[in-house]
């Protein structure tokens, strides 16, 4: 993996006693990124430092405001964020039956969808678009999205993200006119507001951003969990992963319109990584199978350049994946998603924080392994609550 462990880290952190490079994979899920944040804080509380974060959607905003900000300060930005996005309740979440909470949030997200979330994002109002005229490509959306620019040049410190020797980060998006994924790292150049909010530009909701002269849409579209964007970096060291997915591939059968449609849309944007796994796992006993191979070539036949590239292949490193799910079933609603009543985001937030805690508490990467292991998935233990 091409990363080493930051100066951040804490080469004293029981946790992570060999100090392997940490790295954070958030997917795509709008209003449900608040559990996200929880986890996050539950990894700070522990000195467990994301060296590089890769996100998608609202994952890559989570990710910008955390790579974009000193260690002090990431968990008060966040928390400034979300604070910012999510509608008041105007009564306690807590206190009410849960009929009532349901009634509310069904309010909130009719809200959202009417007048669109402050600091976020706005309906385009008497837009052609909606009427099915042609448009402009970068205002072909229901919605526009100036009011996040604003949000995140106020809350991430773009100078600190793309500072040497600072946090990594990428985040992926989609080029509209060909399909393929691009993943913007400020390991390669200076990244600003408009490659995160081209990362979550999910049409038609959203418009395109236009970067270097190419639109793009939210990287979900490709794959919704960026952790092939790992995998392809060619680990060289061990590393720990924390993944956290914001979808489930597994369900009961639906009944209602609104369980199909929740049902379709966490099949569609759930996590794809085991088959990305998979396939990393071949390509390691390939590497593996070449070196065991290269060393009983006679000595006049190895060379300088071969065994070069066989360094460069790697395959000597085990990779932790810990994985982290949310949980929620918000009433099967579709559009939990849009969803951001202040109660809710502050339960997901509290949610993602208590399956953080219970990860670390877990910390089953810290078990021996065989050397010869690649990857390695935990999966925290059910809430007992």
């Amino acid at each position: 993996m091409k990363l080493q462990a930051t100066e951040q880290a804490s080469a004293a952190n029981r946790l992570n006693p060999d100090n392997n490079p940490i790295v954070l994979v958030l997917q795509g899920g709008g209003a449900l990124g608040a559990y996200q944040a929880g986890v996050f804080e539950a990894l700070h509380e522990h000195d467990l430092v994301p060296d590089w974060i890769v996100g998608t959607s609202i994952g890559a905003i989570n990710a910008a405001l955390i790579a974009g900000n000193p260690q002090e300060s990431r968990l008060q930005k966040l928390k400034e964020f979300w604070r910012r996005v999510s509608h008041g309740d105007g009564f306690d979440m807590s206190r009410l039956p849960d009929e009532a909470r349901k009634a509310n949030v069904s309010a909130a997200t009719l809200d959202t969808m009417m007048r669109g979330v402050p600091g976020f994002f706005s309906p385009r109002l008497f837009s052609p678009f909606a009427a099915g005229f042609s448009v402009e490509p970068d205002a072909a959306s229901f919605y526009e999205t100036r009011d996040l620019r604003t949000t995140l040049k106020e809350l991430v410190d773009f100078d600190y993200l793309n500072a040497e020797g600072g946090m990594r980060l990428t985040v992926n998006a989609l080029k509209v006119t060909c399909g393929e994924l691009a993943s913007f790292d400020n390991r390669e150049h200076d990244l600003c507001a408009d490659h995160v909010m081209a990362s979550g530009a999910l049409p038609p909701g959203f418009p395109p951003v236009r970067i270097d002269g190419e639109l793009y849409w939210d990287g979900g579209l490709y794959s919704n969990t960026p952790l092939e964007t790992v995998l392809n970096d060619q680990p060289h060291a061990n590393a720990l992963c924390f993944m956290v997915d914001l979808w489930s591939a597994q369900g009961e059968e639906p009944r209602t319109l609104d369980e199909v449609q929740t049902r379709q849309k966490d099949v569609m944007f759930a996590s794809r990584s085991m088959r990305h796994i998979d396939a990393y796992l071949e390509t390691h006993k390939l590497q593996r199978a070449l070196r065991d191979l290269y060393k009983r070539l006679p000595a006049k036949q190895k060379n300088a350049a071969d065994k070069q590239l066989l360094s460069e292949l790697g395959c000597d490193s085990t990779l932790h994946i810990v994985r982290i799910p949310y949980a929620g079933q918000d009433w099967h609603m579709a559009a939990k998603d849009i969803n951001f009543s202040r109660g809710s985001i502050e339960w997901r937030w509290e949610q993602g924080y208590r399956d953080g805690m219970r990860a670390v508490k877990q910390a089953g990467w810290l078990a021996n392994v065989s050397e010869d292991t690649a990857v390695v998935i935990h999966e925290i233990a059910p809430d007992p609550v």
